[in-house]
């Protein structure tokens, strides 16, 4: 692996600071820290905003991947049209890159937590275990065989550490997952620069067992029978309510474009080139959907007030309009000119101006500096709960109750982002009341189910979460893009190749675990859960 995990990462913590000072003790004067006075909590704060914090890169690919999102930009093809634009395979790389430093937060925390007195921060450490969990499910259910047993364990020797077995890697998980839980206990001390939840230990048990049935249920191609025993441990126990939500908020007046620091997934220059998909805004309105009203805006034709993010777009659901994946401004039979329902009249003179008719991210409510950004909502425990009913899997209430929570939470969640994207109660009720689960036809439950996961992620911003549960449910069922030069003969890609300097800093772990991967280190081959 990267040189950097046979350094210890303890002088990272020493030099390390954020300029988000109103992040919970995150800054601290790096010249007067030991091991003895530095405070392992700002290491939890550290690791949970780096964590969040990863939203231009699944900008650049899960977004456009999942038609959530759509782009004519060159810059975007690589996850809108599966091409590998110059050098951009390095950011196919970089939850793998980013995750193993994030975990070197959590596990110098909870070195220091021990070194300084192990009972006091009983539960800090426990949840550093929950938080590896967290890092290293996305990290393997990216690439599939990664470090998980030696990993960052540079300081016990570890120099090059062995890449586990996807299947092994998920045993331990749970079992991880199961005995943190068990350790956090409610009437100690809890975490005091905790961005997810202040230091509640009862709603990070909530977390716990809700992190531990999104594992169990990716099991459900490959091992059904383990996904059920850990889907129904974990039921009765996982979020009641958006209140629980595992939402971290950033901070706008902290921005800092040197440091990389700001929330970079609404950064609003990123989204002058995206709009909201076809896809997703043709699924909205079919079901008239009341989301449609309040997550996008059709912004003013021509790229001078395109561009202006303080100036609102049109909201009415009528307007809205969703650009088709797979789309350029290349003149040719791909240009966007040429697609079915092509507005007219968008302006000239400008690369942008096509865009002009387009639906993009409500401005007011996704495009800001400072916002929340979603780690694990309620609405997804709840789907992912009505399809183990589904399954006849021993779970407390119905699939259609457990579908109901789960779509009213998704709408409900959107006022987390902004009071300006609440959507009546009442209307809430209507929709939930007239798109009740069909019980009757399995597949057709299954498919209802995680096409409103894959609508929930999306419209949170959770692109990764809606790619993994989009490969492991394979719903929705998405239409390929078959674009010119992509690299995965017209299929959604199913991982992201290894971070590269891989075969430099630990060829052979390297090796040997690309020498597993049937059909090699690319786009087009599956996790081990994948099937």
């Amino acid at each position: 692996m990267r040189k950097w995990y046979v350094l210890s990462i303890f002088f990272l913590a020493l030099t390390g600071s954020c300029s988000k000072a109103k992040l919970d003790q995150i800054n601290t004067d790096p010249s007067k820290l030991t091991e003895n006075n530095y405070d392992p909590n700002s290491l939890l704060a550290q690791a949970q905003l780096k964590y969040a914090n990863l939203g231009y890169y699944q900008l650049l690919y899960q977004s456009t991947m999942m038609q959530l999102l759509a782009s004519t930009y060159y810059y975007y093809n690589n996850g809108d049209k599966y091409i590998n634009v110059g050098s951009f395979t390095d950011y196919q790389g970089r939850i793998f890159d980013e995750g193993y430093k994030d975990a070197s937060y959590i596990r110098e925390m909870q070195r220091l937590a021990r070194l300084k007195d192990q009972a006091t921060y009983k539960n800090l450490i426990a949840i550093g275990d929950i938080m590896f969990v967290l890092i290293l499910q996305r990290i393997t259910d990216t690439y599939g065989d990664v470090p998980y047993t030696q990993a960052l364990k540079a300081m016990q020797g570890i120099k090059y550490p062995v890449y586990d077995r996807q299947e092994a890697i998920y045993n331990q998980m749970l079992n991880d997952l199961d005995t943190a839980i068990a350790q956090l206990d409610a009437g100690q001390p809890g975490p005091t620069a905790d961005l997810f939840y202040k230091g509640d230990i009862t709603k990070w048990q909530k977390f716990g067992y809700s992190l531990m049935l999104r594992i169990a249920m990716r099991l459900t191609k490959v091992n059904p029978e383990k996904a059920r025993i850990w889907t129904e441990k974990a039921a009765g126990k996982t979020f009641d309510s958006i209140s629980d939500n595992a939402i971290l908020t950033t901070d706008a007046s902290s921005f800092n474009s040197q440091n990389g620091t700001s929330l970079a997934l609404r950064t609003f220059s990123d989204y002058l080139e995206v709009r909201w998909s076809k896809t997703l805004i043709d699924q909205l309105k079919i079901t008239n959907d009341p989301r449609l009203s309040v997550i996008g805006e059709v912004p003013k034709d021509g790229l001078a007030k395109n561009a202006d993010q303080n100036l609102n777009g049109n909201t009415d659901p009528a307007a809205q309009l969703g650009m088709p994946n797979g789309y350029d401004l290349q003149g040719g039979a791909t240009d966007i000119s040429q697609s079915p329902n092509y507005p007219d009249g968008t302006g000239s003179g400008s690369d942008f101006a096509p865009l002009g008719k387009y639906s993009r991210p409500r401005t007011a409510v996704y495009l800001k500096l400072g916002g929340p950004i979603f780690i694990l909502s309620y609405a997804e425990t709840e789907f992912l709960l009505a399809e183990a009913k589904v399954r006849a899997w021993n779970i407390n209430g119905t699939a259609k109750l457990h579908y109901a929570n789960g779509l009213t939470g998704a709408i409900q969640s959107l006022a987390q982002l902004d009071p300006l994207a609440a959507v009546d109660a009442n209307k809430i009720t209507t929709f939930v009341n007239q798109n009740p689960l069909d019980e009757s036809n399995t597949q057709s439950a299954l498919n209802a189910i995680n096409t409103q996961y894959w609508v929930a992620t999306g419209t949170n911003f959770n692109f990764i979460e809606a790619w993994l549960n989009w490969k492991r449910s394979d719903y929705p069922k998405l239409v390929p893009i078959n674009y010119k030069g992509n690299v995965t003969n017209a299929t959604i890609p199913r991982r992201m190749i290894y971070l590269s300097t891989e075969v430099l800093n630990n060829p052979q772990n390297y090796k040997d675990a690309v020498a597993r991967i049937t059909g090699g280190d690319v786009l087009t081959t599956r996790v081990w859960w994948d099937k």
